[in-house]
């Protein structure tokens, strides 16, 4: 028990020269984010690109500061919300993790949407609503389900996802030959069957599936180059995938994503499962309106359906239609000391 007068200390107020944070965190299938609801200063810019450039040319210790240590930790995961560039669009995300920027991220887009459903920050007239997110890989347009007050599942249209390279080879130190593909479902994955190489896709591997994929993504980095069809600024290789068998029978199959610098996603990976998608489609796997529950390392599930065929530049290209559930975990105030040496953040892993 705490007296009045000791009640009066605890109600701390800092000095208003310090910038203060304020968030909403939930978690899609065990995988963080942490959404930023005030306190975030001006972006500029005329299209969603230009204000993520300004927010890393200028802001990009509130990244560092709410994403890793010691407000955060490695495998933390943000947006950043913004008026859309696009009249077509309801509003623009960001999305920030401890490398820095991804360009598309499903389990983010699937929390977003119940967030702004829920809290009213978006009129959805209809029985049936939907939102359209402007993403730096494009618009995508998402859908909840359930009562407006309470959204059980969200899901979404994802952007056109699509076979990049196709059954290659190439010889990693310390693990020897790896087979993969590279697909692009929001991001470009170098996708490989874990199991073929010996990899259990569970907790207790965790630190070896981290190494593995690191070592593939930086390997397959350095000898291929990856051209995003429209968007210069999206042409890198954002992760490894890892498949192999579920543990659950009634599941198609697990997914685990080895992603930014050594962020290993919790959930099965919106944007993974799409280019997944994808390579199942491009190899006669998959078909038009087949639908697979893919597990992630947690054990929880993200459903993938491929709506329709189409044209992405020269590619031939499918749009997936991705969908979890969200659910809330907390809300912060997070103060930045000028004074704090620390105060941008560090991580030590």
């Amino acid at each position: 028990m705490t007296s009045k007068g000791q009640e009066n200390k605890m109600n701390f107020h800092p000095p208003d020269n310090w910038l203060k944070i304020k968030t909403i965190d939930m978690h899609t299938g065990g995988e963080p984010l942490r959404i930023i609801v005030d306190g975030l200063p001006k972006l500029e810019g005329n299209t969603l690109l230009q204000k993520r450039r300004f927010f890393k040319d200028h802001f990009d210790h509130i990244r560092t500061g709410i994403i890793l240590e010691p407000r955060g930790h490695n495998d933390m995961y943000g947006a950043i919300l913004t008026e859309a560039s696009s009249l077509e669009a309801d509003f623009g995300v960001f999305f920030i993790h401890n490398q820095g920027y991804s360009s598309m991220c499903g389990h983010a887009i699937i929390a977003l949407t119940k967030f702004v459903i829920e809290m009213g920050l978006i009129p959805t007239p209809g029985q049936n609503p939907e939102l359209r997110i402007e993403t730096p890989a494009g618009i995508v347009i998402a859908k909840p389900h359930g009562d407006i007050g309470k959204i059980k599942k969200s899901s979404f249209l994802n952007v056109p996802s699509f076979l990049y390279l196709k059954e290659r080879q190439i010889h990693v130190g310390g693990i020897g030959d790896v087979n993969f593909d590279i697909a692009f479902g929001g991001a470009f994955y170098t996708i490989c069957n874990g199991n073929s190489m010996g990899l259990k896709l569970l907790p207790s591997e965790y630190h070896k599936l981290v190494e593995y994929g690191m070592a593939i993504k930086h390997a397959v980095s350095d000898n291929f180059q990856i051209e995003h069809p429209v968007e210069k600024e999206l042409g890198f290789l954002y992760g490894t995938i890892f498949t192999g068998k579920p543990e659950n029978q009634a599941n198609h199959s697990r997914n685990v994503c080895i992603f930014a610098d050594g962020e290993i996603d919790r959930s099965a990976t919106g944007t993974g499962v799409s280019a997944r998608a994808a390579l199942h489609y491009a190899k006669s796997e998959m078909n038009i309106n087949e639908s697979y529950t893919i597990e992630s390392i947690s054990g929880t599930t993200m459903d993938v359906k491929i709506i329709e065929e189409t044209r992405f530049g020269n590619y031939d290209a499918i749009i997936p239609e991705v969908s979890g559930s969200a659910f809330y975990t907390g809300e912060n105030v997070f103060y930045f000391d000028p004074d704090d040496p620390l105060i941008k953040g560090f991580n030590l892993r």
